[in-house]
């Protein structure tokens, strides 16, 4: 039978039981030993889970308390200056006041330490810590955590198989923290470190070690490409009798196809869902010892794979290869899907129907292992039985009357350019919003949310339980939204929001409003450390029946004489941040939801809302990898969100949000939304993001670069922020200028919030007097 490989599994636990027990342990509720125990836990469960499934490749070091990125660097020793008071504490484990400190700053203890940079992983919607070096950095090994967990993994009666990020794109996924060098040169300094990795695991017994370097399914230099052949040589030989497998995600090979065939490694992995096609030209080419890794079974959505259209895939590599130099395997990470499709019992929000087509991580291991099975051609009755009922459930998906609304496809069909253009250019509308909100110089404001506290948190679930009536739970929100005005009020905040009280996460509260969704109970995933998100199940086509914010915007502004922004999600990033139907182009759901986002718009503006925020943090996240394709995505993104927008009076200032993404390629398409106001993530860059807006492209509208990180509980000082706001003034214009957060603050606590923008607020009005 062929061999089933997986590429690696969700961390969280089932029901959360990670994020639960690290925030407890920041709070020092728990124990460091009773983390680590959870921590073991869960691995062992899903070594476990993956070993009945049938899965021959099971994964070990995918776990990670908070990033697999910041695990790698804190393995080879690129630790951050800053964090030298921390140092003393490592050892050839875990040290976790050092690893914590590195991904969500420290302040205790009279150390006072910011957290490291972090963006998005590739095109998806789970952050890595940015590793930051240095010219002429060096490295050495200071964790043993892949060794640990292998030999973990191995007294539980489980083999696996490591996971490293290459060394190529480690360096490439980082940052030169300093002038007078490129990263990749520190490739001889950092092989070393990885030669101790390889060796330390093929002495423990490893028999398959996985090299992941998704960098080969990129655009990459010729430079870059020149390094991979004598990289993984040396690599191959530190290996010793330990077999490497080279894997890529996220992207077909293309003209990279050559050398990655050519590297001295025993398998090679391919994602065939994003690169469905690569097959046709890869098989030509594949030398004799090498095998091939098919990534089949979609990593990163959750629908039911169709077993004919797979085993067509896997079929035509074995009528070239053989069985035996064929694998069948997830196209990524499972990292990127909840846990269990069984845990899922309410039809009440997801009816039996649409959960027929879906398949989580648990479930997508039995998909891997029915593939081997039936493309080995010794077929029981059980799995011939599956067999049938996975086209069956592919049947009912493709003509379900649940799917198609067919004026929502006509509504679509008639966007025209006008539908997409403010009626004037921005400065006469900028000339109209002065007229109107009389706002100052570097106009203070917030990103939307305000800290979601444990009772907030319980009204919700108690009105889930009926515990509380809706009459309740409403007072309860109303008393917290007009605390949170006064507060704002008081701090002397310019443009007020209402604080998001009533949702649970940004996008899957417009999703439970609009038509064509479903939604999880626990499809939990990673988003970064602790946070997760429930991505809602766009099955079908979307629409807007009703108002979706109106109330509750329209009662703050009730409660103050400042203007109150209206917060919406825009349509680009509610169709990231879901799982979203693969029947049909992207570019097309996405017209669906803007047009849905300019009702609700529409609704504000016309219940007396005259400042709107359409977040769209996820427009650069989905940008294509090659850039090929990225231009194309670009147009109808930008253009999905000024349909959302644009359709509204001169004087309704229109701002968007965005974080965590890196804006110098396309910053002229940042521009092209044409949003009043831009708010952007900038302070753990120290600003340096700001670049982007300055360079040889005047970014002509408004901006509010973040003044302090909200991913950190550190709270920063006046002088801190007054700092980087002028660094922000040496760039843009002072009348550009906004005062901000970097995010919302739900996460935060209500001392730190209170803090912190107290000093923001006054570092405003320093910049002001000057």
């Amino acid at each position: 039978m062929l061999i089933t490989n997986n590429l690696g599994y969700p961390r969280v636990g089932p029901f959360r039981e990670l994020k639960k027990a690290n925030e407890a342990y920041w709070a020092k509720k728990i124990s460091a030993e009773e983390l680590l125990q959870t921590a073991k836990e869960i691995r062992e469960a899903n070594w476990k889970t993956q070993k009945d499934a049938g899965i021959d490749l099971i994964p070990s070091n995918d776990f990670s308390f908070y990033d697999q990125v910041l695990d790698l660097s804190l393995t080879v020793g690129a630790i951050p200056a800053r964090y030298a008071s921390l140092l003393s504490k490592i050892d050839n484990n875990y040290s976790l006041d050092l690893y914590f400190a590195m991904a969500r700053g420290f302040q205790q203890d009279g150390i006072d330490v910011t957290a490291s940079e972090m963006t998005k992983w590739f095109d998806t919607n789970y952050h890595y810590m940015v590793p930051e070096f240095i010219k002429d950095q060096t490295f050495k090994l200071t964790s043993e955590k892949f060794l640990n967990e292998y030999n973990e993994a191995k007294a539980a009666g489980i083999e696996t198989k490591p996971v490293i990020i290459g060394p190529i794109t480690y360096l490439l996924i980082g940052k030169e923290k300093e002038s007078g060098f490129e990263r990749i040169d520190l490739i001889e300094n950092l092989l070393p470190v990885y030669e101790q990795i390889l060796s330390k695991l093929a002495e423990a017994g490893a028999k398959y070690i996985q090299i992941d370097e998704p960098y080969l399914a990129l655009d990459i230099d010729a430079k870059t490409k020149a390094l991979y052949t004598s990289v993984f040589a040396r690599l191959n030989a530190a290996a010793g009798n330990a077999k490497l497998i080279a894997t890529t995600y996220f992207e077909a090979l293309k003209d990279n196809e050559d050398l990655a065939l050519g590297l001295p490694v025993h398998a090679l992995h391919l994602d065939l869902v994003r690169g469905e096609n690569q097959l046709d030209t890869v098989l030509t080419k594949v030398p004799s010892t090498l095998t091939l890794s098919l990534g089949v079974v979609e990593g990163r959505n959750i629908w039911k794979n169709d077993y004919e259209k797979s085993l067509t895939k896997i079929q035509q590599a074995v009528d070239a290869l053989g069985a035996d130099r064929v694998w069948v395997g997830t196209s990524s990470s499972l990292l990127h899907v909840p846990f269990d499709l069984d845990s899922e019992k309410n039809e009440e929000t997801l009816p039996a129907e649409v959960k027929n087509w879906l398949a989580f991580a648990k479930q997508k291991l039995a998909e891997v292992k029915d593939l081997a099975i039936l493309a080995d051609g010794e077929i029981d009755a059980a799995t011939a039985q599956r067999y049938e009922a996975n086209k069956a459930a592919a049947e009912s998906r493709r003509t379900s009357p649940l799917i198609h609304k067919p004026e929502v496809k006509e509504r679509v069909s008639n966007i025209t350019d006008e539908d997409a253009r403010r009626t004037s250019p921005f400065a006469a509308r900028k000339t109209a919003q002065q007229a109107k909100f009389n706002l100052p110089a570097f106009a203070t404001t917030t990103i939307g949310s305000f800290p979601q506290t444990k009772d907030v948190r319980k009204w919700r679930a108690d009105l889930k339980k009926g515990i509380i009536t809706q009459a309740e739970y409403d007072k309860a929100i109303a008393e917290e939204t007009e605390s949170t005005i006064r507060l704002q009020e008081e701090l002397d905040i310019d443009v007020l929001v209402h604080g998001e009280f009533e949702r649970n996460d940004m996008v899957e509260y417009f999703g439970e409003q609009l038509a064509g969704y479903a939604f999880t109970q626990y499809g939990w995933v990673q988003s970064y450390g602790s946070r997760c998100v429930k991505p809602p199940v766009i099955y079908g086509d979307v629409y807007r029946p009703a108002d979706m914010t109106v109330r509750w915007s329209s009662y703050a502004q009730s409660l103050t004489n400042r203007p109150v922004k209206g917060m919406l999600t825009g349509p680009v990033t509610i169709l990231q941040w879901s799982f979203v139907r693969n029947d049909q182009p992207r570019e097309t759901t996405t017209y669906q939801i803007a047009l849905a986002i300019l009702d609700e718009v529409q609704a504000l503006e016309k219940a007396g809302i005259k400042i709107i925020q359409i977040d769209e943090p996820a427009i650069r996240e989905g940008l294509p990898l090659r850039k090929a394709d990225q231009q194309n995505y670009l147009n109808w993104a930008v253009r999905s969100f000024r349909v959302s927008s644009s359709n509204v009076d001169d004087d309704t200032q229109i701002h968007t949000h965005m974080c965590y993404s890196e804006f110098n390629n396309v910053i002229k398409d940042i521009a092209a939304m044409d949003a009043d106001v831009i708010t952007i993530e900038t302070s753990r860059s120290q600003m340096k993001l700001l670049n982007a807006f300055a360079g040889d492209f005047k970014y002509p509208n408004d901006i509010g670069p973040g003044v302090y990180d909200i991913h950190s509980p550190r709270v920063p000082s006046t002088d801190e922020m007054v700092d980087l706001l002028r660094k922000a003034k040496d760039v843009v214009p002072a009348a550009q200028l906004w005062v901000n957060p970097d995010c919302g603050l739900k996460t935060r606590a209500w001392p730190e919030t209170k803090a912190a923008l107290e000093a923001m607020v006054e570092a405003a009005k320093i910049l002001r007097a000057e």
